[in-house]
């Protein structure tokens, strides 16, 4: 089997987050083990029966090199609360030698007892005795997340270098935490601190509280190389090895014979049957990147190949020897399979003897049935099919794209007919043969623009096949651009009638800075501009809104006068939620006074079955002609497996039929709105919102079989019914459902995709965005696509 890279498996919290965040990994994200980690936990200081004072963490350097901790942070929250890291954060200063300790004296207790050793840092936090979660930060910036009711973003899971969750915190690396703590005991990581399989309650134990600081006597693991990046991230770039080491100086020439050939090397399996082999090895170089950020070496193939269709004909060399494509060269050093990736690390020795061509291995997508690209892997190929991008969340961070041939990649349970297994044969991702992250400049746009939409289109791909972060990737070895197949449009589709109704995702506006949202004014700012521009070019009559801040309206208001500033005083306003819930996010409406009249006070549900209670309201044209239509605005609980009151448990946890967690809850909510329209006896109802479920998902089914028509799928093209994308599946999570009456009444209804086909690095937000692509225009306002509908009342 192949290896799979270790993880930071923050179980309780992962999970499908749509509608909530940035999408997260549904999956623990992969993760290398940490070169600065957390090595002391204690929180028992000043305690009855305490034998120290004060609670501290200590951090330790297992790595092989210096490591400066400036721009560094301890942050601390507790085991399930709802407050977050950044309430709770101490700066870290000096710089740790290999196998130094690094002491951080925290908040004192009542009861005086033992001190500390001199701290090397001093702030002061205040630890639980028994139960909390420690994150060392690569940043100074408080994260504005606890993991549980506030669920951390993949940027902010970027920052996070090392966490240890103890006693019953609910956000933790691997499967448990470590165990919980006392007044007498401390976390303490296992050999010294070197114990780092990213699992806590594998690599902790607890015991006497023992703290080190820098004048101990310093412990080196042996080994461990300092990470590019040296926190936990949702799909990194791989580097096949740690960090390069300068060549050995050659003691063979070209006269040296070989003693294996790559195929031999490789094998027919995963990983290679001579691993921690020295061999020698003959090929020519297909692609080099040795270049400052890239990969730190190049890779070789065989130009006689054996007849086993299963055997590579391609190897990884990890060397700074200088070398060109074409060279053909022969190569001494170890076997060794780094993340799943085959590869000779280091090279002791890289002769060049010549030139040599290799022709790509044309491969067509997708590729056959019970096979892998295991078989190509680290050799050269071309895709002359047509592909499409399907994925570039992480292209503004780690410069990748998945792509697919044919077409874009579906959410099985939004529509019928969905091979997943043809779908994984089909797919590939894009890598950019670089380590860098958040660079200046995106490494990949299409034609006429400066990033790629998805379902733009690329011919004639020509690579190497790679293999790091459990995920088989292309690193180009010739100039790829995209061409646009998906152009952006400047308005929504026409929808007719004479009263227009949006509904619509705010992705978090908070005027609330450092909460679900905005972390500084200006992103604020640029926020709110971009939401600003999406409802006027919808120019609804009516909207319904989602994620709004529930702070008495002040973020609700702040909306409609930034609308009203552009528009014209007066042309929204807005109607006060009588039941906003207790989320932090609440549902929202707001309408043009000129176009329709509220009629009748807004009216909502008293069913606990929502935290986020839906929002009614009853309109009619202003000039008081034509039929009145009932809004119903929604916002269901989402498919992340948390909840206020903990994991997902029974029929709640995740079922393994693509629906997640929480689709129990769903279904409830969805009976519950029915329930709810019958007991208010409304007419002409219109459902809209984001109800977190695909298009052929339970709940959706309790709306169609009570009679409701969703009007995407009347009204709107296949291929173009989705309004969200997750791990690259594209799917429809945010409805429109009318009843049979009001259905009568509809003119027409479209999904502008201004926002699930536009990469993150688009948004309102400052970090890691690339200051050129930003503007104040209504792409990548959120992250769901906004609906409108025409109605003819």
């Amino acid at each position: 089997m192949r290896p799979m890279p270790r993880a930071l498996a923050m179980l309780v919290t992962f999970g499908v987050t749509a509608g909530s965040f940035a999408a997260l990994p549904s999956a623990p994200a992969a993760a290398t083990p940490g070169t600065v980690v957390i090595s002391q936990v204690y929180g028992g200081g000043g305690n009855l029966g305490a034998p120290l004072t004060n609670d501290y963490v200590e951090v330790f350097n297992r790595s092989g090199a210096s490591i400066s901790l400036t721009g560094w942070s301890v942050q601390y929250t507790s085991a399930t609360g709802t407050g977050n890291f950044a309430a709770n954060k101490t700066n870290l200063t000096g710089t740790l030698a290999p196998g130094q300790y690094h002491l951080v004296q925290l908040a004192a207790g009542a009861t005086p007892s033992g001190s500390l050793p001199t701290p090397d840092d001093i702030g002061n936090i205040s630890v639980s005795g028994t139960a909390g979660k420690m994150a060392l930060v690569h940043s100074t910036d408080g994260l504005a997340c606890n993991g549980s009711t506030v669920v951390c973003t993949p940027d902010q899971l970027a920052l996070i270098a090392d966490l240890v969750g103890f006693g019953t915190a609910n956000f933790f690396e691997g499967t448990a935490a470590t165990p919980a703590l006392s007044n007498t005991t401390a976390a303490i990581r296992k050999t010294a601190g070197c114990a780092d399989t990213d699992d806590n309650a594998a690599d902790f134990e607890t015991g006497a509280p023992a703290p080190r600081n820098s004048a101990t006597t310093a412990a080196p693991c042996g080994g461990v190389q300092p990470s590019p990046s040296p926190s936990p991230t949702p799909s990194p770039s791989v580097s096949p090895s740690p960090s390069p080491s300068p060549s050995v100086p050659p003691t063979t020439s070209c006269d040296t014979p070989v003693t294996h050939r790559i195929a031999q090397v490789q094998g027919s399996g995963d990983a290679s049957p001579i691993a921690g082999t020295d061999v020698r090895v003959e090929g020519v170089v297909t692609g080099d990147f040795q270049a400052s950020g890239q990969l730190g070496g190049f890779y070789i193939q065989d130009t006689k190949p054996d007849n086993d269709a299963a055997t590579s004909e391609g190897l990884f060399v990890f060397s700074n020897a200088p070398v060109t494509v074409g060279d053909r060269v022969l190569v001494s050093g170890k076997v060794i399979e780094f993340s799943g990736l085959t590869e000779i690390s280091p090279a002791t020795s890289v002769d060049i003897c010549g030139t040599g061509t290799v022709k790509p291995v044309d491969l067509e997508l997708p590729i056959k049935s019970g096979t892998s690209f295991e078989r190509y892997e680290n050799m050269l190929v071309t895709f002359d099919d047509k592909m499409v991008a399907s994925e570039i969340y992480n292209l503004g961070r780690f410069g990748e794209v998945t792509i697919s041939a044919e077409e874009r990649l579906w959410q099985p349970t939004d529509r019928e007919d969905v091979d997943t297994e043809k779908d994984a044969r089909r797919t590939i991702l894009l890598d950019d043969g670089s380590n860098v992250q958040n660079p200046a400049t995106l490494p990949y746009h299409t034609e006429g623009l400066t990033t790629v939409r998805l379902g733009d289109e690329l011919k004639k791909l020509t690579g190497v096949i790679t293999y790091g972060f459990n995920l088989y990737r292309v690193q180009p070895t010739q100039p790829t651009v995209f061409r646009s197949q998906n152009p952006r449009s400047a308005e929504p589709d026409r929808v007719g009638g004479n009263t227009r109704v949006a509904s619509l995702n705010t992705l978090n506006w908070f005027t609330t800075l450092g909460s679900r949202g905005a972390t500084t004014a200006i992103e604020r700012d640029r926020q709110l501009a971009k939401l600003v521009a999406n409802i006027l070019s919808l120019d609804p009559d009516v909207a319904g809104l989602m994620e709004v801040e529930r702070n008495n309206d002040v973020a609700l208001s702040a909306l409609v006068n930034a609308l009203n500033a552009t528009a014209g005083a007066g042309t929204y306003k807005a109607i006060t939620h009588p039941n906003p819930g207790t989320d932090l996010i609440q549902t929202a409406l707001i309408y043009k006074p000129a176009k329709v009249t509220p009629i009748g006070a807004a009216q909502s549900s008293a069913d606990p079955i929502f935290n986020r209670p839906p929002l009614v309201q009853a309109f009619r044209r202003a000039d008081g002609k034509g039929e009145l239509f009932t809004i119903l605005v929604n916002h269901f609980k989402s498919k992340g497996c948390t909840d206020v009151d903990g994991p997902a448990t029974g029929p709640d946890a995740d079922q393994g039929d693509g629906q997640s967690c929480y689709n129990a809850k769903r279904v409830k909510q969805a009976q519950a709105l029915l329930t709810l329209r019958d007991s208010l006896n409304l007419q002409n109802v219109l459902v809209v919102g984001d109800i977190n479920a695909y298009g052929e998902e339970d709940p959706m089914h309790v709306f169609e079989n009570a009679g409701l028509t969703s009007l995407s799928k009347k009204h709107i093209a296949k291929q173009d019914r989705y309004s969200y994308v997750f791990e690259g599946l594209s799917g429809e999570l945010d409805h429109v459902l009318a009843d049979k009456k009001l259905n009568k009444l509809v003119t027409g209804a479209t999904i502008w995709h201004i926002n699930s086909d536009e990469g993150r690095f688009m948004d309102y937000n400052t970090e890691f965005n690339p200051p050129y692509l930003y503007a104040p225009d209504a792409y990548r306002s959120s992250d769901h696509d906004p609906l409108l509908v025409g109605l003819k009342l």
